[in-house]
Order: structure tokens, then C-alpha cells, then sequence
């Protein structure tokens, strides 16, 4: 069982990770900073639709600061969604600004309406961390999602990930007659594959939403994270496979009913293979990604200590223990790739 004991540090973003955000295009000028949405002067408890509380509040602020905190926030989302098109900002209108007080980096999410139809969308506004942004440059480069995401100074800013969050999902959606329990098993695999590869910890089932998607006679299922908080930060092998988190114990059993050993290792080796090609497509991003990363402190040195020796352990491969950052040891997790080999068996 996998466990998270202590509450993650946050790392500030270093030169040579600020320097590859702005050649690749991620730095930009903003109209608003975090610390701006900290002005707000009242808020009340976000309820669900169950009356419910949800831990988020929604935040309310001076008639003065309103108007400019609004129309800075549709800029933002015109940089999102539009490349920066402002003519899309004359239908939309800010319904809500709430912020998470439990989150470890106490984020905020901006409900954003277009008043022709009704329709909305979600973006937040973050405390920029190192690891989030290495987090989130990772799976832009290695799984088969792309991220919109923008920094400026110590502000990050990420567009909303689309899915049914992971615990509701187990909650209402297993017992459906339309899950298809070996399209569903088999994605849980590739999930687990790609954490465990790039080292991203910490996907239990409020950490990922599933993307149902319509194909031909059937459904298909996408596990996406929504949290990159713990990219390469603790020691312990276990916080990087899905599978020892006990909430995703019933996407587990679906897949013990549903699988062999040889399936498994099957859809592991499919995994292995796309992040392969990945690798291969975008090499120099990644090299100049992993080479700021290497030379960055985004964990306790006694994490990487323990990571190290527990991996050398995993892959019988004594290479890890001379590495010295996380990562170091991401670059030879993701040389293993190309060996193509099943990084776990299924329970």
C-alpha cells in the first residue's frame, strides 16, 4: 500500500528551468499574478450539487478590483484557448472564482461562461513549483495528452483537464452496463506504465479523471493525471504506480478478473513502445528538459538516495545508484524504455 506521510516542500523555479520555459514558448506576460487573487475580501463554501461541502470556497472582491481582476481573467483564457485572441473575450464573462484551502499550494479555479449558449470551461491559477511544471512538461512530452499551460514569474497558470474524477468514477460508473471492464483494465495498465516510467507519483483516485470516449461499436477510456505535485519527489518506488494506492483498488480487481500475467506484460510492452517513439520525437526537448532537471533540487537528497538504491533493486541495473538528482535518475528510468521491458506484474 502506498502512503504519503509528509506534506511536499515547494521549489522555486531555477534559471536553467526558467530558461527552457521561455525558448520553448511556456513564459509569457500576464495580465494578473497569483498573489493578486489573494485580495479577495469575503468567501462562502463552494457546495455540490448534493448541498455538500466541496473544500473549495468561492471568493469575492472589492467593487474596485472586480472589473480589472475579471478582464484580466478573460484575457487569460483567451492566451489559453485562443492563442491569445481577445476578440473571443466579448461572449464570456466570469461567474466564479474559487479557491481550494486544503490543496498543499492553495490553487485557484476561474469558472469562465460564454453568454450566447451557456457553455463553460474551467482554467487555474497556481503558485508556480518546480516540480508541477516538470510534471506537466513531461506529460506533454512522453503520454499521449498535450498541456496548455503558461508561467510568469512565480504564477502558473493551467487550462482544466476534461474527465470524471477517478473516486466518482468508481463510485457511480463501475456497475454500468456499457463499461467495457477490458478497455478499462487495459488503460489502468498503460496508466500505471507511464507513471511508473516517468516517475510520477502520488495517482490515487482523486489524482486522475477518465476520459470516456464513443468508437464505433464500443467505449474507450483514457486515464489522464490532473496532479503533478509529486513528479519525481519521493523515495519510495511504490509512490509511483497506481496500483498500491488502496483507493484504486476496485480498478485492481476489475483487472485481476479481466487479465493474465501475460496480457498485462502484453500492454506494458504497447506502453513501453509509444513512450519510445515519444522519446525519440521530441529528443532535444527532452534532453534539454532533463538536463535542467538533473541540475535542480526538486526533492530532500535522501529521496533520491532511497529512489536510487530501490530502482538499482528493481531494474538489477547498478547505473542508478551513481545518480545524484532526481533527475538523473528519470534520464536512466526513461533509458530503460528502449530495453522494453515490463517495469512491474500486476498483483
Amino acid at each position: 500500500m502506498a502512503i504519503i506521510d509528509k506534506k511536499k516542500n515547494i521549489y522555486k523555479i531555477s534559471e536553467n528551468l526558467r530558461n527552457y520555459l521561455i525558448d520553448n514558448d511556456r513564459e509569457i506576460r500576464l495580465p494578473i499574478k497569483y498573489s493578486d487573487l489573494l485580495r479577495y475580501d469575503n468567501s462562502i463554501p463552494l457546495l455540490d450539487k448534493n448541498n455538500k461541502d466541496t473544500l473549495w470556497e468561492s471568493v469575492f472582491y472589492p467593487q474596485d478590483d472586480m472589473k480589472h481582476i475579471h478582464h484580466s481573467l478573460k484575457k487569460i483564457y483567451a492566451i489559453l484557448k485562443a492563442d491569445g485572441d481577445l476578440s473571443v473575450m466579448q461572449h464570456l464573462f466570469v461567474d466564479r472564482i474559487d479557491l481550494c484551502v486544503y490543496g498543499n499550494t492553495q490553487p485557484f479555479r476561474v469558472r469562465i461562461v460564454n453568454r450566447i449558449n451557456d457553455n463553460f470551461d474551467y482554467f487555474y491559477i497556481k503558485t508556480a513549483d518546480a516540480s508541477r511544471i516538470y510534471g506537466l512538461e513531461l506529460e506533454h512530452l512522453l503520454s499521449p495528452n498535450r498541456m496548455s499551460y503558461f508561467v510568469d514569474g512565480d504564477t502558473l497558470i493551467e487550462e482544466h483537464i476534461i474527465g470524471i474524477p477517478g473516486d466518482q468514477f468508481m463510485k457511480y460508473h463501475l456497475h454500468d452496463k456499457n463499461l467495457n471492464k477490458i478497455r478499462l483494465a487495459k488503460e489502468f495498465v498503460k496508466f500505471n506504465e507511464r507513471c511508473f516510467v516517468r516517475l510520477l507519483g502520488d495517482m490515487h483516485s482523486s489524482n486522475f479523471v477518465i476520459d470516456i470516449t464513443p468508437d464505433f461499436e464500443e467505449v474507450d477510456y483514457r486515464i489522464r493525471a490532473i496532479d503533478f505535485d509529486q513528479q519525481s519527489y519521493e523515495g519510495r518506488k511504490s509512490i509511483y504506480l497506481p496500483q498500491y494506492f488502496k483507493q484504486n483498488n476496485p480498478l485492481i480487481e476489475i483487472g485481476i478478473k479481466c487479465m493474465t500475467p501475460e496480457t498485462v506484460k502484453q500492454y506494458q510492452k504497447e506502453e513501453r513502445s509509444l513512450i519510445a517513439t515519444r522519446l525519440k520525437a521530441s529528443k532535444i526537448k527532452i534532453e534539454e528538459l532533463l538536463k535542467a532537471m538533473s541540475e535542480d533540487e526538486i526533492s530532500p537528497i535522501e529521496n533520491v538516495y532511497t529512489l536510487r538504491q530501490e530502482l538499482a533493486r528493481h531494474y538489477k541495473n547498478r547505473d542508478f545508484l551513481g545518480c545524484n538528482s532526481m533527475g538523473e535518475i528519470l534520464k536512466k528510468s526513461l533509458d530503460t524504455v528502449l530495453e522494453q521491458k515490463p517495469s512491474y506484474h500486476f498483483p
